[in-house]
């Protein structure tokens, strides 16, 4: 198989979706592995190092998508590649289709093969391609909402932990799943006051079993948020439903019971967002003011941080891209349940419920798609 890996073009997108390790071993396999021209700088891999183990460098992205049986990339396809996409080719990469009509019609119009890492799903529940991503994105989120939290960059003018005799930040974090637990974990241990919220009982009372004594956890409802709201200083959603719309759990109205300088980093902006006010920002330009509130929405938070990204991602994701190239997208996903609820777009049809309900779009059988039959 022809494997490609382009550039990402997105703003500030410094992650890669294949190492020069990777490449290595795809090649020993007998793929052809082409890397678009400095595709792994801002990760640190250098062309040479890609040239090393057998990958061709092409100065022309165009190659790479006219070439490429698979495609493998970090973030979705955005508008200028759009055309580049063709019938049959696999494209494995994010999506969050959810949260982009324009995308996921796109992406039918190609009838190329979209498998999401978003998606892939094993029988415990777990999303082990964003895993990953979520771990760094959780942790990422304190980072910089203690870092807005300073009155320079329009914050309340507060220190995470407080000081002997000053109390510390009041945190809020909406979601205890992957996000938010690391999240908790980056909070508490810069010595705020975390309230932790959830919708299941059952994790609720793990997190109240391994977080420190100021983690407190909450069931998730409306009343009890709207209760904590007015106490927060920082407050990050973490809300995910699998290849879904994220829900609003913070709506427009709710912004005037938060304190002037609070500040809300929604990690889930990138499907939807669970807070009504937030939008898709840049790492260039990271933050905004509604109602006396900063909001960070960065939707490729990772990106910032594109070394410790690539090598977590690329851990989690190389043997399925592995496994694709080995026997081809059919064969890998009738073999293996987790790679088949990966698949979301094929050949034109969705066949991922979660894409044909964010926009009312018909759901094609997805084991007749997948099958062939």
């Amino acid at each position: 198989m022809i494997i490609g890996v382009p550039k990402e073009i997105k703003a500030n997108e410094n992650r890669v979706a294949v190492v020069p390790a990777g490449v290595e071993t795809l090649v020993s396999d007998g793929h052809k592995v082409l890397v678009e021209q400095k595709a792994g700088e801002g990760s640190g891999f250098a062309d040479e190092a890609y040239e090393s183990v057998g990958a061709k460098i092409a100065a022309n992205v165009d190659d790479i998508w006219a070439e490429a049986d698979m495609i493998v990339k970090v973030k979705e396809p955005i508008e200028p590649e759009w055309p580049k996409m063709r019938p049959g080719q696999v494209i494995f990469t994010y999506y969050h289709f959810a949260a982009s009509e324009e995308l996921t019609r796109a992406v039918m119009d190609s009838n190329c093969v979209a498998i999401a890492y978003e998606t892939v799903e094993l029988p415990s529940g777990e999303l082990p391609l964003l895993t990953p991503m979520s771990e760094v994105a959780g942790r990422m989120a304190v980072q910089e909402g203690a870092k807005y939290l300073e009155k320079h960059y329009g914050g309340r003018g507060l220190l995470m932990g407080g000081v002997p005799g000053v109390l510390p930040a009041e945190v809020l974090i909406l979601g205890g799943g992957v996000v938010g637990t690391n999240a908790a974990k980056m909070a508490s241990g810069l010595g705020a006051h975390v309230t932790l919220f959830d919708v299941s009982l059952q994790r609720l009372r793990y997190l109240s079993d391994v977080m420190p004594a100021n983690v407190d956890v909450v069931y998730s409802n409306r009343l009890n948020i709207l209760e904590q709201l007015p106490k927060a200083d920082l407050v990050i959603g973490g809300v995910l439903i699998t290849g879904a719309k994220a829900p609003h759990l913070v709506l427009r109205e709710d912004l005037k019971l938060m304190k002037a300088g609070a500040v809300v980093v929604d990690v889930s902006v990138d499907q939807g967002g669970c807070i009504e006010t937030i939008k898709p920002t840049t790492h260039e330009e990271p933050v905004y003011v509604v109602d006396g509130v900063l909001h960070y929405g960065v939707a490729n938070m990772p990106g910032g941080v594109p070394r410790t990204s690539t090598l977590a991602l690329t851990n989690a994701t190389f043997p399925y891209t592995r496994r694709l190239a080995e026997v081809g997208w059919r064969e890998a996903c009738i073999a293996d349940r987790a790679l088949f609820l990966g698949c979301n777009i094929i050949e034109g049809q969705v066949v991922y419920p979660g894409v044909g309900a964010a926009f009312g779009i018909e759901v094609a059988d997805a084991e007749l798609v997948v099958t062939g039959g």
